[in-house]
């Protein structure tokens, strides 16, 4: 069983930046691949980003590559995502997901968080 906390969500202008972290509970979180996918009101969740068990690998959504970065740290059983240049699209609820493989679709994950607002404002 692994729990997931989201946290680092707030309101940003077009252009800025937030780093959301996600801490995960138990001993098993190494063992664990991890996403984060994003849903705006009135449409379907999406890939945003996920990051492979030891960090070594990463893949992003088209819409987001270059400006958001997933990282892992397995000491502090924490994943965050960087996103620069936030843009009015990027306004979604992040939920970070936990998966035995790096997966684009959420279906793969087997745990998730509660997840975190993002609001920008135009």
């Amino acid at each position: 069983q692994v729990q997931l906390v989201e946290s680092g969500g707030g309101l940003v202008q077009a252009g800025g930046s937030l780093r959301l972290s996600c801490a995960a509970s138990g001993r098993t979180f190494r063992t664990y691949a991890m996403g984060w996918l994003r849903q705006a009101p009135g449409k379907e969740r999406e890939f945003v980003a996920t990051i492979t068990q030891d960090g070594s690998l990463t893949y992003y959504a088209d819409s987001v590559k270059g400006r958001f970065t997933i990282s892992r740290d397995n000491a502090k059983n924490t994943v965050y995502l960087q996103m620069n240049d936030l843009k009015p699209e990027d306004a979604a609820v992040y939920y970070c997901a936990a998966g035995k493989v790096p997966t684009m679709g959420g279906r793969g994950y087997d745990y998730w968080g509660q997840g975190t607002q993002v609001t920008v404002s135009s």
